[in-house]
C-alpha cells in the first residue's frame, strides 16, 4: 500500500486512509503534483490534476494535512463527478498561525504565512518515500512541483524512472521581465516595450527572498518547465523563455487550467450572490475582491466602502481578511467594521460577501461587467477567460508586474493604484472614479469588448486544433511515451 494515501472523492474530505485490502493497480505512468501551501498555488495544481486525469493517468496530489483539507474544502468545481485524485495528506511539525498584519509599513506581503511555508519543507522525506513506492510499481513517475517546492522534490533527481518538472504559478510575461532586466533591458523586436516597469521593491520581505533563492537553486536539476498560461495570449514571452532555456529543457504552456464554462447549479445549492446577479442587468455589476492574502488597514477599508457607495454602481464586495497559515485553527477571522449605516444605504445596490465567494461563477455571470482585483495570476486568468476587464490594484509578489500584462499588453484593464505610490492611501474618490471609469464610460465598454475577444481567442485555443489543445497533447504524449 502507498504510504499515507488518502483517496478523496469529489467534494468530500475523507480522513481515513485507504482500506488495507484495496490494491493500487500498476500503471505505465503516474503523476505526482506538489503544490505550494498558499491558496492561489493549491488551486492551480488541483485544476491541472483534473486535466491530467482526463487522459486516464493516475494523479497524486501531495501536501500537508492542513493544506490538503483547505484545497478540497474550497473546491467549487462542478465538473468533477467522474474524477478521482489520490490526495496524500502528510503530517508536518506544528507551526504558528498568527493573524495578518495590515499595518506593516514596508510591504503588504503576507509575512504571517512564512511559518506555514517553512513547515512545508518537512514534506521532503514523506514525498521521497512516496516516489520510491510509486517508482517500484510504474514504468515512469512524473513529478510536477511548484517552483517554491523544489527542495521537497529534490530526491526525484536520483531515481532512474522519475522525471521532475517545475510548475511556475505566475505568467510568462512576469518571468520574462525578470530575465529581461538581468540582460540589461535590451530592445526586443516585436515585444511590448514599457518605459516604466514596477520595481521589485515592496513585493517581498527579505525572509521570503531568501526562501525563493534557496528553492530556485534546485531548478537546475529539473527536466522541464510548465506554465499556467497559453501561447494564444503570451506567445512571444513563452518563446523568449524557451530560447533562453535552451534545447535541453522543454517548456509547456498548458493553461488556462480553470474551467472555461461553468455549469448552472441546482437553485438549492447556489450561492446567494448568484441569485442576486440573476436579477441585475447585463454588465452592470462590479465585482470587488482582493484575493486570499490581502489585508487592509481600517483607513483604507473605509475609503473603499465610501468610494463604492459614491460610485452609485452596483457591486459585489468580498470582505474576507487574508488567510492564516492554518485556516482551521479555530480563531475568528478579522471582521471589518463598515461605515455607520453603510449596509442600509447600499441595500439593493451592493451585495457583501463575508465567506468564501464562488469567484468563477461570479465572473462568468452575464451581469458582471468589471473586476477590481489585486491581480494575482489566478484572478487574472479567471477574469480574462470569462471576458471581464480588470481595475488593477496590485498588493505584493508578482501582482504589480501581472498588472502590466493586463493593462499595457493585453489592454483589458487599467491601474487603480500606481505601484510607485504603493504606500499611499487610495482615497474614496479614486475608488469611485475607477468604478465609474470601468462601468459607465465608452473606454470601459471598449475594454469589455477586448476582454470578450480575448476570451473567445482563449476558448478557441482549447478546442479542436487550437494551440492550447495541441500543447496539452504534446505534454501528455511526452510523459506517456
Amino acid at each position: 500500500m502507498l504510504p499515507s494515501l488518502i483517496n478523496i472523492q469529489p467534494k468530500r474530505y475523507l480522513s481515513s486512509p485507504m482500506a488495507s485490502n484495496e490494491k493500487t493497480l500498476p500503471h505505465q505512468t503516474q503523476v505526482v503534483l506538489i503544490p505550494f501551501p498558499a491558496q492561489g498555488h493549491l488551486n492551480q495544481l488541483l485544476h491541472l490534476a483534473r486535466h491530467i486525469f482526463s487522459h486516464n493517468i493516475p494523479v497524486h496530489y501531495v501536501g500537508t494535512a492542513t493544506h490538503i483539507r483547505q484545497a478540497t474544502l474550497r473546491d467549487h468545481n462542478s465538473n468533477i463527478s467522474n474524477i478521482i485524485i489520490h490526495f496524500h495528506a502528510f503530517e508536518v511539525p506544528p507551526f504558528v498561525s498568527p493573524p495578518p498584519n495590515p499595518n506593516n509599513e514596508e510591504t503588504d506581503f503576507p509575512s504571517h504565512l512564512l511559518p506555514s511555508f517553512k513547515a512545508s519543507s518537512h514534506l521532503r522525506e514523506p514525498v521521497r518515500n512516496l516516489l520510491q513506492s510509486l517508482s517500484s510499481q510504474a514504468k515512469r513517475v512524473i513529478v510536477i512541483h511548484d517552483s517554491l517546492m523544489a527542495s521537497v522534490a529534490q530526491d526525484a533527481t536520483n531515481m532512474p524512472n522519475v522525471e521532475n518538472y517545475t510548475f511556475h504559478s505566475t505568467c510568462a510575461f512576469t518571468t520574462f521581465l525578470y530575465y529581461w532586466e538581468v540582460m540589461g533591458r535590451p530592445p526586443v523586436e516585436g515585444f511590448f516595450q514599457a518605459t516604466e516597469i514596477p520595481s521589485m521593491g515592496g513585493c517581498f520581505p527579505p525572509q521570503f527572498i531568501h526562501f525563493i533563492t534557496e528553492e530556485y537553486e534546485f531548478h537546475q536539476f529539473n527536466d522541464g518547465n510548465i506554465y499556467n498560461t497559453s501561447r494564444a495570449i503570451e506567445g512571444p514571452y513563452i518563446e523568449f523563455l524557451e530560447r533562453i532555456g535552451g534545447s535541453k529543457k522543454r517548456l509547456w504552456a498548458l493553461g488556462p487550467f480553470n474551467p472555461l464554462t461553468i455549469e448552472k447549479k441546482d437553485p438549492k445549492t447556489r450561492h446567494i450572490c448568484i441569485e442576486w446577479l440573476d436579477k441585475q442587468e447585463a454588465n452592470s455589476v462590479m465585482y470587488v475582491s482582493f484575493g486570499t492574502t490581502t489585508s487592509f488597514t481600517v483607513a483604507q477599508f473605509e475609503q473603499i466602502a465610501i468610494g463604492l457607495e459614491q460610485s452609485k454602481q452596483k457591486f459585489i464586495w468580498v470582505l474576507r481578511d487574508a488567510d492564516k497559515g492554518n485556516i482551521f485553527d479555530g480563531s475568528e477571522a478579522e471582521r471589518y467594521e463598515l461605515p455607520n449605516g453603510f449596509e442600509e444605504r447600499v441595500e439593493g445596490i451592493g451585495l457583501l460577501i463575508r465567506d468564501w465567494a464562488p469567484q468563477l461563477e461570479i465572473l462568468s455571470h452575464t451581469s458582471t461587467g468589471g473586476f477590481m482585483s489585486h491581480c494575482g495570476w489566478n484572478s487574472c486568468l479567471e477574469s480574462i477567460t470569462m471576458g471581464v476587464p480588470i481595475a488593477a490594484w496590485p498588493m505584493h509578489s508578482d501582482q504589480p508586474r501581472n498588472s502590466v500584462l493586463i493593462t499595457e499588453v493585453l489592454k483589458v484593464g487599467f491601474v487603480v493604484k500606481d505601484w510607485a505610490q504603493r504606500n499611499a492611501l487610495v482615497s474614496a474618490s479614486v475608488v469611485e472614479n475607477a468604478v465609474r471609469r470601468l462601468m459607465e464610460t465608452k473606454e470601459g465598454d471598449e475594454m469589455r469588448d477586448r476582454a470578450v475577444r480575448l476570451k473567445n481567442c482563449i476558448h478557441r485555443s482549447k478546442y479542436g486544433g487550437g494551440v492550447s489543445r495541441m500543447e496539452m497533447g504534446s505534454f501528455i504524449a511526452h510523459i506517456t511515451k
